[in-house]
């Protein structure tokens, strides 16, 4: 048993020898791949390989290059493989990972499958697509099987084991289902055999009537009654030998209705080396057939594609003239050309030039005397110019340039591309082909814009108003002339208002001309109860080109309280850019609340009665304090205010979000045809600066993935300085000073939002940092820190113990004292809560630091000696 056991391990041991062996032999002589050559079936097969083994798609390419791969066929290699990855990934539902290798998921489902399936040419090379007429016989959804269910051909040469159906009808009924012999007779009952081997159907019918003549004598006579009909049944099957450059060159057994592409399907078709315009068939070693593909691809010509016959030879040369045509054609590639053909005939195989093709010259790369020429051949040649073997025809594009065309832009209601066709065509011509100008055209001045010879831009100021109406002389446009008519809202600043104050919707909105104060407030929705109708002041931007150092000219202004108009307002109208500002009336001020929570008999929230209201006014308000307060543990909580002002950018951008905002017909009344316009002026603007933004936003987000360690210290930043900017602190009060003397300088102001909090009595003690035992303990009267600390188990020996400090329940915090070496510790009281912090880090001295430090002292002992000596 043990010696079985032993044979079954060396077995397996040289088994994955072998197998490793025949995998090293495989990806061993990756110095030497053409990667052009390999088809993606190929590639799945080398990935595969290297997956066996553990490795991934990178990590094979890294091993290829090793082995002396070079540069480009390394990153054609890559290229390959990103693609049959993307291929998968497009394909599958799973997620994928771009570090992983292409290893098929668990349920055992081959991630190339679903690209076998999309591509139909998914064994070919690059290569082998371009060639024309190579795909033919590779395609899987073509078939060249030949039909059986067709009417007896006349012309078909009966063989051996064919069966043929004989129907005699008429005066006299029979049947007669024979078997052609291997000596190539039938043998019919109570007649004989009969000779019919390479007879056709139409033969061999003569031949069989006169023979059952002898039987059914209606057959024959100029006015027979009985009638004959032979019919094929089961067909033979025939050895046809496929031969020369071919995918799969053999001898194949074909049925006998088979055709020369049925062959030529059954061996894969010829190779990238064979003629797919003259492939021979030999029949009793006599040519009878030379086929050319290029015929049924082009023109679905089948006249050569002969029926085949048994022992016939279908033999595929290799090709003799090749060119490559590349350009603008419908079908760029690799085609056969035979020695009499021109260029005009292979671009019937092309399908022609492509609309954007220049037409009147291609150039022709060839190879002649050892040594490659260009020869240009006009349009005029095309019929009579040759191509040879190896020839590259390269197809121009035609020039992007325009001979009649003008254009015209702006404030005009139908801009765009208008023609010459040969006629004289002036400014104002075209502006009435474009439907005239639009109400905000800016009419004072165009710019026409000219294609100079050298093709560099030239540009033409000129009088479009004085043309217009005749004082300026008009001007003749020419070919490619751009006409530019500016609106006046491109060349100024988009015109609003601004109110602030007291109004219920305060912002920006767009300005209207004569628009007064009371249509800005109408429009802003109103007044607020607390706004005034006197001291409105008006902001206007100085205009005047001053050095006296005023920046805004302020008006002032009184509205009725019901809104109507007044002389005074009527005649002081609103200017672009005016910022009106409401007053809050000098009796009016909003309640500002502040809370109370804990051991109050009324706990919650109070609005300030005065400017002066103080803790104990609150308390007091609140019925006092309960029997269970603990007022040495109340505290206050107080906003803090951080506020980081706004770019001149930004504030921009806001004032353009704000027009648009109220003028959004989605979330306000619906807007006239100027606001509609505004609108989407401002819209188009915004999306702008929005895509602008998030362009900017992607190229931080790449310089951040570039500097990783640098953006994650930027965070941790922000993060420190979050926390150090809080929204609310805590302020710690003495309850009990401020209760027994109220209005004193304990009792503090209240401001809107505090909260002042008050706890029940407090019975414990907390220990927390560096001590054995973080825990909290009972408060015991009198008893001194170090007795708390040693219920926590005392110190650690990291604890930094002269920095022990107290942070009491109401907020305050004392630490401890030293004089004379001796520690002053602060008293405890309920709630308070012991900190102990840690000693900072050291870094301790290495070796190489106490030798210089030896050093430096024995060289000062040294001089010390040396000192007292003299």
């Amino acid at each position: 048993m043990e010696n079985k056991l032993k044979k079954l391990l060396a077995f397996l041991v040289l088994f994955w020898g072998i197998c490793f062996i025949g995998f090293a032999q495989n990806l061993s002589n990756l110095s030497t791949l053409k990667v052009d050559n390999l088809s993606d079936a190929q590639i799945e097969q080398l990935i595969k390989r290297a997956e066996s083994s553990g490795l991934t798609p990178s990590q094979l390419e890294a091993m290829a290059r090793e082995q002396g791969l070079s540069p480009i066929e390394a990153n054609k290699l890559r290229e390959r493989i990103r693609n049959l990855q993307n291929g998968i990934q497009g394909e599958s539902t799973g997620n994928t990972s771009s570090g992983r290798s292409f290893s098929s998921s668990g349920n055992g489902a081959d991630p190339f499958d679903s690209i076998r399936r999309a591509d139909p040419y998914y064994d070919l090379t690059p290569f082998q697509k371009k060639i024309f007429g190579f795909k033919l016989f590779h395609n899987r959804n073509l078939d060249f099987n030949p039909s059986l269910n067709l009417p007896t051909p006349q012309n078909y040469i009966i063989g051996a084991g064919d069966q043929l159906l004989i129907d005699v009808y008429g005066a006299s009924q029979q049947s007669f289902d024979l078997t052609v012999t291997p000596e190539g007779r039938i043998l019919v009952p109570n007649l004989g055999p009969i000779q019919l081997g390479g007879s056709t159907i139409e033969a061999a019918s003569a031949r069989i009537k006169t023979s059952l003549s002898r039987i059914y004598s209606g057959l024959l006579g100029s006015n027979p009654n009985t009638f004959l009909q032979v019919r094929l049944g089961n067909i033979r099957s025939i050895k046809v030998s496929m031969v020369g450059e071919l995918t799969k060159p053999g001898t194949y057994t074909l049925p006998s209705f088979a055709t020369v592409f049925n062959g030529l399907y059954a061996a894969g078709g010829p190779n990238e080396n064979g003629a797919f315009r003259n492939i021979q068939v030999y029949r009793d070693s006599r040519l009878v057939a030379t086929v050319d593909i290029y015929e049924f691809l082009s023109k679905g010509e089948q006249a050569s594609n002969i029926t085949l016959q048994d022992n016939d030879v279908v033999i595929v040369p290799p090709v003799q003239a090749r060119v490559e045509i590349t350009g603008p054609v419908r079908r760029e590639g690799f085609f056969e050309v035979k020695p009499n053909e021109s260029l005009a005939d292979l671009y019937i195989y092309t399908g022609g030039f492509l609309p954007t093709a220049y037409q009147e010259r291609i150039t022709v790369r060839r190879i002649e005397d050892n040594q490659r020429k260009v020869v240009d051949v006009p349009r005029d040649q095309y019929s009579t110019f040759s191509p040879k073997d190896g020839d590259e025809i390269l197809v121009s594009e035609f020039l992007d340039r325009y001979t009649n065309r003008v254009q015209i832009s702006g404030a005009v209601f139908r801009p765009g591309e208008y023609s010459l066709n040969g006629e004289k065509l002036t400014v104002k011509e075209l502006i009435n082909r474009a439907d005239g100008l639009k109400p905000e055209a800016f009419v004072n001045r165009a710019t026409l814009y000219r294609t100079n010879a050298d093709l560099t831009l030239g540009a033409e100021p000129i009088d479009l108003k004085g043309i217009l109406n005749g004082t300026a002389q008009d001007i003749e446009l020419k070919n490619e002339d751009l006409l530019f008519i500016p609106s006046r809202y491109d060349i100024q600043e988009e015109f609003y208002v601004k109110i602030s104050g007291e109004t219920n919707i305060p912002g920006t909105y767009p300005y209207a001309s004569s628009m007064t104060v009371g249509d800005l407030i109408l429009r802003s929705g109103g007044l607020l109860e607390s706004a005034t109708n006197s001291s409105i002041e008006i902001a206007r931007r100085v205009r005047e080109n001053t050095n006296t150092g005023r920046i805004a000219e302020i008006l002032s202004l009184t509205i009725r309280p019901d809104l109507s108009l007044s002389e005074e307002e009527k005649n002081m109208p609103l200017m672009p850019f005016d910022h009106v500002f409401i007053r809050r009336s000098p009796g009016f001020e909003r309640e500002q609340l502040v809370k109370i929570s804990g051991e109050v008999i009324y706990p919650g929230e109070f609005a300030i009665s005065g400017a002066n209201e103080r803790i104990s006014d609150v308390i007091k308000r609140a019925g006092g304090l309960t029997q269970f307060a603990y007022p040495k543990g109340a505290n206050l909580i107080r906003r803090t205010v951080y506020f980081k002002d706004l770019t001149e950018q930004e504030k921009k951008e806001l004032v353009m979000y704000q027009i648009r905002s109220k003028l959004d017909p989605k979330k306000n009344r619906v807007g006239n045809e100027a606001e509609n316009i505004l609108f989407e002026r401002l819209n188009q603007k915004l999306t702008e600066i929005e895509n602008q933004k998030l362009e900017e936003e992607e190229k931080a987000a790449e310089n951040r993935l570039k500097n990783f360690y640098l953006s994650d210290s930027l965070f941790l930043d922000s993060a420190i300085n979050a926390v150090r900017v809080k929204e609310q602190d805590l302020v710690g009060i003495d309850l009990e000073a401020i209760l027994s003397n109220p209005g004193g300088p304990e009792d503090l102001i209240l401001q809107e939002g505090d909260i002042i909090q008050i706890p029940k009595q407090l019975q414990t003690v907390r220990m927390v940092g560096e001590v054995l035992l973080p825990t909290t303990t009972r408060y015991t009267r009198n008893q001194g820190l170090k007795g708390y600390i040693s219920k926590a188990g005392g110190f650690t020996e990291n604890a930094r113990r002269s920095k022990t400090y107290v942070i009491y329940a109401n907020g305050d915090a004392r630490r401890t004292h030293s004089f004379l070496g001796l520690k002053f510790y602060p008293n405890l009281e309920p709630g308070a809560e012991i900190v102990v912090p840690e000693k900072p880090q050291r870094e301790r001295l290495s070796t190489a630091g106490w030798l210089g430090l030896a050093s430096s002292l024995a060289t000062i002992a040294i001089l010390v000696q040396t000192i007292v000596n003299n």
